[in-house]
């Protein structure tokens, strides 16, 4: 395996991991008005599945971004400046859910603990449904020229391939974030999540199944077969899994889903990291290799840069998977509304009069 090839698989493990863990977050931040129903020890019950890991498991998405930066600048530069307004409004979305998770319980207010509820949501919704059409969009291809740059404007993205994508992503992180729940919390909250998660299984199969067929037979290679099967068998143990309250078999079944269609997207990409839909020598690939007999742009930096960067990711990236692995053994026991102590933050306006 070549160096480019090495950080192709290393940057799509690490955009796995991303989806993976944030899928649930993103699941968990969806689902919360419809769980806790207006009842507020039940949202908070919610939220708290992922208070310890929320922050946490968005560094997979930082660590991704700087690897794409730093061992394919070509496909960070056109990437991000073709996709400019769907990023900044994943990252907007993303600034607004943070904000709104640290301070939710700061102010004891039911309309500050309102607006914060419609924060988180708009910071779930927004990602799940901007990542899917994102990286849909990308193993579509763009209109890319000679220059590295992308024409057109954001509604170019919206394909029919590219919103099956943005829909089966959104389906799958809400299935993937109920089963969490089931998994993490106990009594009546467990109980609504397993049936929300029944409601999820036919829709989220239906569609995921879909935009995974249109992948492999548009995009995909040989190999790649192997990855939407995987796909499928995972949400057929999840599926048998949640009928039989068995929670944990029902993560692995839809983190399987994940895994192996986060996969398919770049095993479907690959050897490009951009395709161009105005003439296949404009996409960029790894190496700059030829392709179906065009010689293609590439996207990798130099030798010496990704020789360091393979020592640095040696030694830590082993590291920040036993660290983050240590945390989610510490807080693996479930929540219970019972456990929810009563709200101690501040008034939202103070009463006491003003003293000169």
């Amino acid at each position: 395996m070549s160096l480019p090839e090495f950080w192709f698989v290393l940057i799509g493990v690490l955009f796995t991991g991303y989806f993976l863990l944030e899928g649930f977050d993103f699941g968990v931040g969806m689902l919360m008005p419809i769980i806790g129903r207006g009842d507020e020890t039940r949202k908070r019950a919610v939220l708290n599945t992922i208070g310890p890991v929320w922050d946490g498991n968005e560094v997979w998405l930082i660590t991704g971004a700087g690897a794409m930066f730093a061992a394919f600048p070509e496909w960070y530069a056109s990437l991000f400046s073709g996709f400019y307004l769907a990023l900044l409004l994943i990252l907007v979305a993303l600034i607004v859910r943070a904000v709104a998770i640290e301070y939710r319980g700061k102010i004891n207010d039911p309309r500050w603990r309102r607006w914060c509820d419609a924060a988180i949501g708009f910071g779930s919704w927004v990602p799940a449904l901007a990542w899917g059409l994102a990286f849909a969009a990308m193993v579509h291809g763009v209109k890319m020229n000679e220059r590295k740059q992308i024409g057109g404007n954001l509604l170019d993205l919206l394909t029919p391939y590219a919103l099956l994508g943005a829909a089966a992503m959104t389906l799958l992180f809400a299935l993937h974030g109920a089963v969490f729940i089931g998994l993490k919390t106990g009594g009546e909250v467990r109980d609504s999540a397993e049936r929300i998660a029944r409601w999820l299984l036919i829709p989220t199969a239906v569609v995921v199944a879909g935009f995974g067929i249109w992948t492999q037979l548009a995009h995909g290679k040989g190999w790649t077969w192997m990855l939407l099967a995987l796909a499928v068998f995972g949400l057929a143990m999840a599926a048998l899994a949640v009928y039989r309250g068995r929670d944990g078999w029902a993560f692995t079944g839809t983190a399987l889903t994940v895994i192996a269609a986060v996969a398919l997207l770049f095993g479907a990409l690959f050897p490009y990291v951009l395709p161009s839909t105005i003439d296949a020598a404009y996409g960029l690939t790894i190496d700059g290799r030829v392709v179906d007999g065009h010689a293609t742009v590439s996207a990798s930096s130099t030798h010496y840069t990704m020789v360091v960067m393979s020592w640095v990711a040696a030694v830590m990236t082993p590291l920040v998977v036993l660290y983050q692995g240590w945390t989610y053994w510490v807080f693996r026991q479930r929540i219970t509304v019972d456990q929810i102590p009563a709200p101690i933050g501040l008034p939202f306006r103070s009463t006491e009069p003003v003293r000169n």
